[in-house]
């Protein structure tokens, strides 16, 4: 499990379930935390989306958003498909996968304070 601070932990559940595939593993609506799983591996890529309300956690957060940071790397191993399903979803990217020598990479905005990367190994 990793844990990502959003500025509205139960409008980024929706979110991280309905446009990225995420499912259900819980909520805690007294203490504002959701928690999604991986949607393809049982034991996979477990995400804790908490408040960010620490003036810590949003110093943090903050701080990665501007200087265009990503909070996590999700991996795929087809980055135009995701990308074209993203887009038609409304997702707003940085910009169009793009090839270096480790990869195909893109960034989008979770719209909660956060980039995501996602990232398909080449040639290994």
């Amino acid at each position: 499990m990793t844990s990502i601070y959003v500025s509205e932990p139960f409008k980024a559940f929706r979110f991280y379930t309905e446009i990225l595939g995420f499912q259900k593993h819980t909520l805690i609506e007294e203490m504002e935390l959701a928690i999604v799983k991986s949607q393809t591996q049982e034991n996979g890529t477990t995400l804790l989306l908490e408040p960010n309300g620490n003036p810590i956690a949003k110093t943090y957060q903050q701080a990665l958003y501007q200087n265009n940071l990503p909070v996590i790397v999700f991996g795929t191993n087809n980055i135009e498909y995701e990308y074209d399903r993203l887009i038609k979803l409304g997702v707003a990217f940085k910009n169009p996968p793009q090839k270096s020598e480790w990869g195909i990479s893109t960034i989008f905005d979770d719209t909660f304070g956060n980039w995501i990367q996602l990232h398909q190994e080449i040639g290994l």
